[in-house]
């Protein structure tokens, strides 16, 4: 066996990856697959991957002996040697969890078919950090949760969330704030349960919250919709006008006109454009459309050019019928 990526010597490592590589590419559920080491990915290339949630902050922080096995699709990526040899992971819009889960586990046979994991038959699968060991499975979903958040319930969610022996956490995931209303539920503990009652869990809870956050958003509109119709003005009037934005004034503005969207407010303006801007606005894919590194401010200065460039002439705003109650 090999010592987990921390204790390892790079040499060993770099082992490690030559022989994961080759096998994680040829899986078929990795379906034209591409590998890339750290060592030959570039600063800016190695933050997009994190930006897209396909590497996490800690893997692109790796050099040499580290990298990662990315599916055309990228609905499946594999890092190799981050904290443990082999972190998989499966993507999808929406509310699919059992879907992502299908596809996991096709991958997860597939690997073990190929590679020896490590695995006591008392604890389960044995990894670096002690939280993990178990399952080794962490099942995330991501939400966007402005109405929860204005009407000032966001706290209680977290605490109950949490009784429930589930975490949250913000946009980037672990020891990251939750910027632009997005938070990422997920299960804490793996250990003595099994894989598919912590994702019917996990799908249980956050229809739950969706529920809570549906309910917020008609409080919003029934108790504050001139408030709210003021917020949307405004973070669109900065959006379209400013010639410098911050990733994190960014990321809260969109997450408004996403709000006036969803509640019918904003016309000529659609979900799609809104969420790829979330992901384009992003330091590093700013810097990959500048086709160079670039400072803070010249990246603050970029990302309003493109926002601009992006929302255009002002949509129209959507009046709402009153309708007796």
């Amino acid at each position: 066996g090999h010592a987990f990526p921390d204790w390892a010597g790079e040499e060993e490592n770099v082992r490690v990856w030559r022989t994961l590589e080759p096998v994680l590419r040829a899986l078929p559920s990795m379906q034209e697959a591409v590998a890339s080491g750290n060592d030959d990915l570039s600063e800016i290339e190695r933050q997009i991957l994190v930006e897209r949630h396909l590497a996490s902050r800690e893997h692109a922080r790796k050099g040499r002996g580290s990298g990662i096995v990315l599916r055309s699709d990228e609905r499946l990526a594999v890092m190799v040697n981050e904290e443990d040899h082999l972190r998989m992971q499966s993507l999808e819009c929406g509310l699919q969890l059992r879907e992502v889960w299908a596809r996991m586990e096709a991958l997860d046979r597939e690997v073990e078919r190929q590679a020896a994991c490590a695995f006591s038959p008392r604890l389960g699968y044995l990894t670096a950090c002690p939280t993990n060991v178990g399952t080794g499975l962490r099942a995330s979903v991501m939400l966007h949760l402005p109405g929860l958040v204005l009407m000032e319930e966001m706290g209680r969610v977290i605490n109950g969330i949490q009784k429930l022996g589930m975490t949250v956490r913000g946009l980037w995931g672990e020891g990251t704030e939750a910027i632009g209303n997005m938070f990422q539920i997920s299960n804490q503990m793996t250990l003595g349960a099994r894989e598919e009652e912590l994702v019917n869990d996990l799908d249980h809870l956050v229809q739950e919250v969706v529920g809570h956050e549906r309910n917020a958003r008609g409080m919003l509109l029934r108790r504050r919709e001139t408030v709210v119709r003021d917020q949307i003005g405004r973070a669109l009037g900065i959006l379209q006008n400013a010639h410098i934005l911050s990733s994190d004034e960014t990321l809260a503005h969109l997450s408004v006109l996403r709000l006036g969207i969803e509640l019918g407010i904003l016309d000529r303006l659609d979900r799609a454009s809104v969420d790829t801007l979330l992901r384009m606005t992003q330091p590093a894919h700013i810097q990959q459309a500048e086709g160079r590194p670039l400072g803070s401010r010249e990246r603050d200065e970029a990302r309003a050019r493109l926002v601009r460039e992006r929302l255009g002439a002002a949509p129209r705003s959507r009046r709402r019928r009153k309708t007796k109650e």
